[in-house]
């Protein structure tokens, strides 16, 4: 078989990577096109992968929607020579467009239920992957699956925390720490949102600091008194300083729901939500959603506290995780097995 998958995102390297060296290992052809989103193609690289750069999305919205066209056609051509039998991508439009343009089947996946993007690709797909927590009915192309995204990597069968990866970077796991993620607010889904100010976010670091070292991944430029706290070990580690933390605090749905896998209380802050994080909070109680509200925020930052004070609280969590693994699927294992059903 010959696979395409198409990257728009760094989450989209994690949530493919195991699926594509199962089929590279079955001797399956794949073949990866990329666009040039945050750090995507910087963990293609790290994990050895080869691709085909399609260039940048844009930035604001209304150049993402105009650079439709010019995507498609990148895309169209550079895999004109490989001729894949399916396509395959997250809400990936270009995936959509260019399967149905060669009469091929193409596979999507997607738990955002307001990235607004469905209207890009719904009529051109053959399929839509989502979980069984996902809000909206997408019609007769819907296929559910029980499980989450980070599902496919985070998995047990697919990860093991180790702690000598932080000790590296001088970050003791015997000593509890804080995450704080604080993302650009620049997708398509993200209009409309205001996240937290430049002042809560520096109150936080004052707050948590009290109680935990503090750590802060941020998509945007921080102020010297928070430029010191930011993380500075490789992005593709990420998952192992996770599953080691006291507490996870931010703008991040899919770092909350990783959170929720690894066994690691999250704090996810966002109006809308996520069909996702709803569930580990309502079923697992491993994840805690807060609006972008004043009122709100500070009412998160109480529960950051009341977490970080707590005895033993990552004994919980680990509680949470596994009952969380045990009702849900390993993803990866479920889309090898998809994949290879939907191509005639």
């Amino acid at each position: 078989m010959k696979i395409l998958i198409d990257i728009g995102h760094p989450a989209h390297v994690h949530f493919f990577k195991h699926f594509i060296w199962t089929m590279q290992k079955e001797d399956h052809q794949v073949f990866i096109t990329a666009v040039k989103k945050d750090i995507a193609t910087d963990l293609l690289d790290k994990y050895g992968f080869e691709y085909t750069n399609l260039g940048e999305p844009g930035n604001i919205p209304l150049k993402k929607v105009l650079n439709i066209p010019l995507l498609d056609y990148r895309l169209y051509t550079a895999i004109r020579q490989y001729n894949p039998d399916v396509f395959t991508g997250i809400a990936s439009f270009r995936a959509a467009h260019v399967a149905f343009l060669k009469r091929k089947v193409c596979v999507v996946f997607d738990d955002t239920e307001h990235n607004n993007a469905e209207w890009t690709y719904m009529p051109f797909t053959s399929y839509v992957c989502s979980p069984t927590c996902y809000r909206c009915d997408l019609g007769r192309k819907q296929i559910r699956y029980n499980g989450y995204h980070e599902l496919a990597y985070l998995h047990p069968n697919r990860f093991t925390p180790d702690r000598t990866i932080l000790e590296k970077y001088g970050i003791s796991v015997d000593k509890p720490f804080v995450v704080l993620r604080f993302v650009g607010w620049q997708a398509v889904h993200d209009i409309g949102h205001t996240g937290l100010d430049m002042q809560i976010k520096i109150d936080l670091v004052k707050q948590f600091s009290k109680h935990a070292r503090v750590y802060i991944t941020s998509e945007k430029p921080l102020p010297p008194e928070l430029d010191r706290h930011r993380l500075s070990m490789p992005p593709n580690y990420i998952h192992h300083l996770l599953a080691f933390a006291t507490l996870l605090y931010g703008e991040s749905a899919t770092m909350a729901s990783e959170c929720a896998v690894l066994g690691t209380p999250a704090i996810y802050i966002d109006n809308v939500g996520r069909g996702y994080t709803d569930e580990q909070e309502h079923v697992f109680g491993s994840v805690f959603n807060f609006r972008e509200t004043p009122d709100d925020i500070q009412a998160s930052i109480r529960k950051g506290l009341d977490i970080l004070t707590t005895p033993d609280i990552k004994a919980q969590w680990r509680d949470k995780s596994a009952a969380l693994i045990k009702q849900k699927i390993d993803v990866t294992d479920w889309m090898v097995d998809f994949v290879k059903k939907a191509v005639p």
